[in-house]
């Protein structure tokens, strides 16, 4: 694929911008009705399958973890996120954008991801209504 291909999928499909690839198990937690489908069904064309659910019982490469204010505490959803991805895997944090319902404030978002021993390395505009965050577990 040339890079101008890259770049056009780019546009055409944001789980692209994201960094999924081929193959990767992606576990979504906090699925609800107001969570992005064009974006999950964009990571799964990525991805070549379905995403899994909370109920899967073995390590991803990626967590897709939608957040928003009123699920409670985010350092805690964190340090379970990581109990899910193998090592050197990441999260995709997805909140509410600003000025929509559950909306967390980047500080928050990087305290709780610092306390559950994140590094928070990209924040893009994922979706219309979502922000994400890429946090990733530090090198051993």
């Amino acid at each position: 694929m040339s890079a101008t291909a890259d770049h056009a999928e780019e546009r055409t499909n944001p789980a692209a911008r994201l960094g999924f690839e081929p193959g990767q198990v992606v576990q979504e937690i906090g699925y609800d009705d107001d969570v992005d489908q064009d974006l999950r069904e964009g990571i799964e064309a990525v991805i070549g399958q379905d995403l899994v659910d909370e109920d899967y019982d073995d390590v991803a490469d990626v967590v897709l973890l939608w957040f928003r204010d009123e699920d409670g505490d985010l350092t805690d959803a964190l340090v379970d996120a990581i109990g899910l991805i193998d090592e050197g895997g990441r999260i995709w944090l997805l909140t509410p954008k600003t000025g929509r319902e559950g909306y967390i404030e980047p500080s928050d978002i990087n305290e709780a991801a610092q306390t559950a021993g994140l590094s928070q390395t990209k924040s893009i505009n994922a979706a219309k209504d979502w922000t994400g965050s890429r946090l990733v577990t530090p090198k051993r």
